[in-house]
């Protein structure tokens, strides 16, 4: 079994097509986070307020842009669905276990 068909599978896709499509989506947002990075001059030399700061608003930058670039790409469900389990992970992390 190839990759492509793998992560067709993870995925639940239908294409090798689309499969292309989803990584290309990922790569332009991880490049967009790290342009983004780069405009405000976050380095390791960067105090750590600021560091600290850039990452927690990483968080939905990050998101939105996903959505954004997998509408461009004709990947919005997709990547909604994405987005929904994601933040489903992370409510679950802060409910309370009785």
């Amino acid at each position: 079994m190839s990759v492509v068909d793998k992560l067709k599978k993870r995925w639940n896709v239908n294409s090798g097509l689309q499969v292309l499509l989803i990584i290309i989506v990922f790569a332009c947002t991880g490049y967009s986070i790290i342009g983004i990075k780069h405009l405000l001059g976050i380095t390791f030399s960067t105090p750590l307020f600021y560091r600290v700061t850039y990452y927690i608003a990483v968080l939905p930058i990050y998101n939105i842009l996903l959505l954004g670039y997998g509408w461009l790409f004709g990947q919005f469900q997709f990547f909604f669905n994405f987005e929904k389990r994601f933040f489903g992970r992370i409510v679950n992390l802060f409910k309370s276990k009785k």
